[in-house]
């Protein structure tokens, strides 16, 4: 699904949800789901999913403490992290450490408020995210959002799912464009290979995150019409797939 062309699959997804309500801290309704499943695309890597050409320069308010450079600093997930937890989080050390926090203190703020915030000279979005797309990136942050401790081991990185639930949706959905090993899509290349299970292993806050919004700029099923019990169930079945 890219931000030029809303695939059908993602409206019957919406539509799906009136009647499947979503996890306690997300609003229901089909509008609402497509604006945060938008903004978790957005929040992702915004650049690929406008459909515009990445940034070649380091972000301006990217932190000197920080080792990344170029169009990576853009991404909202660069800063603040697949757990949304930044420097509480997972990247509270490593080579994506930034010392910035999270965005989890704007878990039901106004998405006006949120807008003013993405547009300000910090962040810098004003003219390089459409204005439909600041608003959904702000329903993600306002909406959008779990506490991912709820549902990942932080210790461990094991998902609090049941694999065998994962299962079932995973083998009737997810298989026709990952396979049944999940290795019929190879993220990286031939002689370092990345599949779902290498992912969902190595980083399930990332893995958590795609399965709930989706990945920019490619027609991947977003699955926030179920609940956030479903996409920790698929995430546990995807840590038992192979990961090379």
């Amino acid at each position: 699904m890219t931000w030029r062309h809303m695939t059908a699959i993602s409206a019957v997804l919406a539509l799906f949800a009136i009647t499947h309500p979503l996890a306690a801290d997300e609003p229901m309704g089909a509008s609402h789901l497509v604006a945060i499943t938008g903004g978790g695309l957005l929040y992702d890597n915004w650049y690929e999913q406008v459909g515009v050409d990445a940034p070649k320069t380091t972000h301006p308010s990217y932190p000197e403490a920080g080792k990344q450079e170029g169009a990576a600093t853009w991404r909202c997930k660069e800063c603040h992290g697949w757990d949304y937890k930044g420097k509480d989080g997972a990247y509270s050390k490593g080579s994506h450490y930034t010392g910035i926090s999270g965005i989890r203190n704007m878990t039901h703020s106004s998405v006006d408020r949120i807008v003013e915030i993405l547009s300000d000279k910090k962040h810098g979005y004003d003219g390089l995210i459409p204005k439909e797309g600041l608003l959904q990136l702000a329903h993600f942050v306002a909406h959008g959002q779990i506490d991912m401790d709820d549902y990942i081991d932080r210790s461990t990185k094991k998902s609090l799912g049941r694999a065998e639930r994962g299962e079932r949706i995973y083998q009737t959905v997810c298989v026709t464009c990952h396979g049944a090993d999940g290795k019929d899509i190879n993220f990286k290349t031939p002689d370092n290979p990345e599949f779902i299970g290498t992912v969902a292993n190595a980083n399930p806050w990332e893995a958590l995150h795609k399965i709930r919004s989706g990945q920019p700029g490619v027609q991947m099923i977003s699955m926030l019409a179920f609940d956030a019990q479903t996409h920790v169930d698929i995430l546990a079945y995807a840590q038992t797939l192979p990961t090379k």
